[in-house]
């Protein structure tokens, strides 16, 4: 694929084959082999990753709008898709060295995650000691490479330092543990590793993310890599929820189509005035969701392109935007599962799956609704927002 318009019309291509390998992914609680591989010959792994490895470096929205149409096929696909389609830009604000480890040979190489920060880290010369287990680590059977999340104490009354460790696959083991209601197609098992030794140039502070200033930047010099992490990758998590949903709305209606109430004195679905109010009040929810994240990437990416400071009020309005999109999203589907009656609750229906998906999906950390609210009101009120991670 040589554009990222190819890529967004190469997924397209892909829907219907992603939508027939759905209940085997549940089933197999991974992707298998053959999705991973054509979502790759489509370019996108691509997107987000700097042109200089031969990425697209593309506008969010596009990956943004592939996800979304992944998700919509498949929601343990499109979560997939997702978390691992945006570490190659994450990895592009890492040092070129760090770059060159995981892209040298390989442009195509792949990386999971797991940023809790439930391992132990111990600072040494010239890098740090990692030991411990961190958890939902999503498609890390289809990666060579992991992100981990660890906190470095800080010397001297220094405060500690959260950053982010590259760690190759030699240096850890993958324990299947993953057996989940919802997003069991994702294979989000654990990591576990036994006192692996990660160098000063393989890792990443948040500090420096959240100030938009990192060492990635002096050779990845395009717009993108300008952008907060709370702001792409936050709607990294939500753009597959909405698909989900999305997905959900199209299975119902399709469904409501077909659909004889038998409760209803044989009444059809499609005629049902109340049916036809729950399937507007979900279309209105989705689209809102959308346009808010289009409006807001929009937005950030208009500053970015100019060389402009980003507004602070811009980054707390895209959290907020982003967890109240997440939210729009799950009552969305609850309206669509609510109306689709108990045959929907078979066994192999989409409408079930979506549902069970979207709110494992709403589980997230990121989704933590109250916290991205608390910091956009004392943004408002002119409070210190310094430890918000946007």
């Amino acid at each position: 694929m040589n554009s990222p318009d190819a890529v967004i019309a190469g997924v397209r291509e892909l829907l219907p084959v992603l939508r027939e390998r759905a209940q085997e992914t549940e089933d197999r609680r991974a992707l298998s082999a053959e999705t991973v591989k054509s979502l790759a010959e489509t370019g996108f792994f691509r997107l987000l990753q700097p042109a200089r490895y031969g990425g697209f470096e593309a506008d969010p929205m596009y990956f943004y709008t592939a996800v979304r149409l992944i998700a919509g096929a498949c929601g343990s696909t499109g979560w997939v898709a997702s978390v691992v389609g945006v570490h190659p830009w994450q990895l592009g604000l890492f040092p070129d060295h760090a770059q060159q480890d995981v892209w040298g040979a390989d442009g195509e190489t792949r990386m999971s995650s797991s940023y809790a920060p439930t391992g132990k880290v111990r600072a040494v010369e010239g890098g740090y000691r990692l030991s411990g287990r961190w958890s939902f680590s999503s498609g890390c059977d289809h990666a060579t490479w992991v992100l981990l999340g660890g906190i470095v104490m800080g010397d001297d009354g220094q405060p500690p330092d959260f950053r982010t460790f590259l760690v190759p696959i030699g240096d850890y083991v993958i324990e299947d543990v993953w057996n989940t209601i919802g997003l069991r197609g994702t294979g989000s098992n654990d990591i576990v590793i036994e006192d692996a030794f990660v160098p000063a140039y393989r890792s990443l502070s948040f500090s420096d993310t959240a100030k938009c200033v990192c060492p990635g930047q002096e050779l990845n010099t395009g717009p993108l890599y300008r952008i907060p992490y709370g702001s792409i990758f936050s709607y990294a998590i939500t753009t597959p929820i909405i698909g989900m949903a999305e997905g959900a709305y199209e299975a119902h209606v399709d469904y409501q189509r077909k659909r004889v109430r038998a409760a209803y004195a044989g009444t059809k679905a499609v005629e049902d005035p109340f049916s036809q109010v729950k399937v507007a009040e979900a279309a209105i929810e989705l689209d809102a969701a959308w346009r808010a994240l289009e409006g807001n990437m929009r937005e950030l990416m208009g500053h970015v392109t100019a060389g402009e400071k980003i507004p602070m009020r811009l980054r707390l309005r895209i959290r907020r935007d982003q967890v109240h999109g997440t939210a729009q999203a799950i009552d969305a589907v609850d309206r669509l599962f609510e109306n689709s009656g108990g045959r929907a609750l078979a066994v192999g229906t989409p409408i079930q799956r979506f549902w069970r998906d979207a709110h494992a999906g709403r589980v997230h950390a990121i989704n933590d609704a109250e916290r991205a609210l608390v910091m956009f009101g004392r943004g408002e009120f002119g409070l210190s927002v310094a430890d918000a991670m946007v």
